[in-house]
């Protein structure tokens, strides 16, 4: 048995689960709505406050499918009642970010801004504090939207191992180089 497919999902209060016939499970809670399309060869079950996601049989297809489906359908529960929020911090000498209008604008080292057009279901805040470094703040329902938003504002500028230079996540630990060393005469 997969030990994360077999875990049942608690239902908080205030969030409501709906499984249609065609497999699709809607999740309504405070924040949003969410649906997420389910293989017809799994089963969900809605038992009193949990949703169980059960397999017909032991291949390996849906031994893969089973934790999957579980594990999707627990951060969309999740989203729609605590949501998620994601941290990027800015480090470098003059490196800046700004958010209007869903629009995010980077200052990296290039000679060009970079803009960046934000999904409308992810909320986007920069803060700029004096003597820090710029802080990105992602805040969203959907679990798989803002970690590609997230990542897609990484790659611009990937951190570098010897001075740390790039957007890293808030609290990530980078692993760093030395260097050149001094030449022994």
């Amino acid at each position: 048995m997969s030990r994360i497919g077999k875990l049942p999902i608690e239902i908080p209060a205030g969030v409501s689960v709906n499984v249609s016939k065609e497999n699709i499970v809607t999740v309504k809670g405070p924040l949003g709505t969410l649906s997420q399309k389910v293989d017809t060869d799994m089963e969900v079950a809605l038992e009193g406050t949990h949703l169980l996601v059960k397999r017909p049989t032991e291949q390996k297809r849906h031994r893969a499918m089973h934790g999957l489906y579980r594990s999707l359908l627990h951060n969309m529960v999740v989203g729609v009642s605590k949501g998620y929020e994601v941290k990027l911090e800015l480090v470098g000498v003059g490196y800046r970010a700004d958010a209007q209008n869903q629009v995010l604008d980077l200052v990296l080292g290039f000679s060009h801004h970079t803009y960046l057009q934000i999904p409308a279901e992810v909320q986007v805040a920069a803060v700029t504090d004096k003597r820090a470094n710029p802080i990105i703040t992602l805040k969203s329902v959907d679990k798989q939207l803002i970690g590609h938003v997230a990542a897609k504002i990484r790659s611009f500028r990937l951190p570098e191992p010897y001075k740390g230079k790039g957007v890293k996540f808030v609290g990530e630990k980078l692993r760093r180089k030395a260097g050149k060393s001094a030449s022994k005469k």
